[in-house]
């Protein structure tokens, strides 16, 4: 037992110094505090090791108990209430739907032949389905490359809208780098199918799993919650397809839907953490046999033949996904969404 807690203990100091802060202050406070506190860690190591994450426990106090003050507060909360928080965590999982991850995905979607097929694994309620129903502005940093004057159709111009101007849900992103020459000038993206794959589709018409979508944005984050509201409202009109069951199990089945004269994008954002080295490999494999273009945002090392060619690791490593198109490394992007750094 004695490892084990270290070892959980570890994860929320992580948290606690490299997540949270300049994020939420709330939740450093509290991982901070789990971090030190054995009662708590003696809890958490009695569940799977799937279900002791931060963003789980915090999810599922806040869900039962509402938002805590404070450590003292969230610790009695979830004390009192243990056996339903517990029961909150084992049931339900960490499916952050952030729409603004769509940003990174659009100048990889817009290079790829029209119209497209999508197909997210690990797609929770879908909101990252629906990139074609945002609008996108994307603002360079100072020390990246000024756009070239011909290339108005460029995802770095400051100011100028892609995807759907008209959208209620406007992505802001900040650009650092010079994208690859392939990727200079999108176009729009036209999406002629959708399907998501997920061990527990979340409904954006159901008011519990709608809750439980706004209990996983961190407290603090006022622009995050309004766009995942904007983007469910922007679902309910039309919800993206996500069919029930393990990636490996059923990406074959439901590739096989997508109409033929489409190109076939499969995608996935932070959901490879949870599958191992054997899934991983496994559903590697079956994407070489579709011959579908694969668009990956995982964290370094979690398909490490996409780390080895990257040029260099990010300074904020921990911060931010490896965007990949076809198993190579194409840019870095932010955990949540609004910045991408091109390699």
């Amino acid at each position: 037992m004695a490892d084990e807690t270290g070892t959980t203990a570890a994860m929320y100091r992580r948290f606690a110094t490299l997540e949270a802060p300049g994020a939420s202050p709330l939740y450093e406070r509290l991982a901070s505090g789990v971090a030190s506190d054995r009662e708590l860690l003696a809890l958490l190591d009695g569940l799977p090791p799937a279900k002791r994450q931060p963003n789980l426990l915090f999810a599922a106090v806040r869900y039962v108990t509402g938002t805590p003050s404070g450590y003292d507060g969230f610790r009695d909360a979830l004390f009192e209430h243990r056996d339903t928080v517990v029961a909150t965590m084992l049931a339900r999982r960490t499916q952050t739907n952030e729409p603004a991850r769509c940003a990174a995905l659009y100048p990889l979607l817009a290079s790829l032949p029209q119209p497209l097929a999508l197909l997210e694994v690990g797609a929770s309620a879908g909101l990252c389905l629906m990139p074609d129903r945002y609008a996108y502005t994307y603002t360079p940093t100072h020390d990246s490359p000024a756009p070239n004057s011909s290339t108005h159709n460029g995802p770095a111009r400051d100011g100028h809208l892609f995807g759907a101007v008209d959208s209620p849900l406007r992505l802001r992103c900040v650009v650092e780098g010079a994208p690859p020459p392939h990727l200079t000038h999108p176009g729009p993206i036209t999406v002629a199918w959708r399907a998501g794959i997920d061990l527990n589709p979340l409904d954006v018409t159901d008011p519990d799993d709608v809750r439980w979508l706004r209990t996983l944005v961190w407290p603090e984050q006022q622009e995050r919650l309004h766009r995942l509201e904007t983007a469910i409202g922007l679902a309910r009109e039309n919800p993206p397809p996500v069919v029930r069951g393990d990636l490996n199990d059923r990406l074959t089945e439901v590739a096989a839907q997508a109409p033929p004269h489409a190109t076939l994008v499969v995608y996935h954002t932070a959901v490879l953490y949870y599958v191992n080295d054997e899934g991983r490999a496994a559903f590697a494999d079956q994407l070489a046999r579709l011959g579908c273009h694969w668009i990956g945002q995982e964290t370094e090392g979690i398909l490490p033949q996409i780390t080895a060619r990257l040029p260099r690791p990010h300074p904020d490593g921990p911060l931010m996904y490896v965007l990949s198109l076809d198993g190579r490394p194409v840019a870095f992007s932010a955990l949540h969404g609004g910045r991408l750094h091109w390699v």
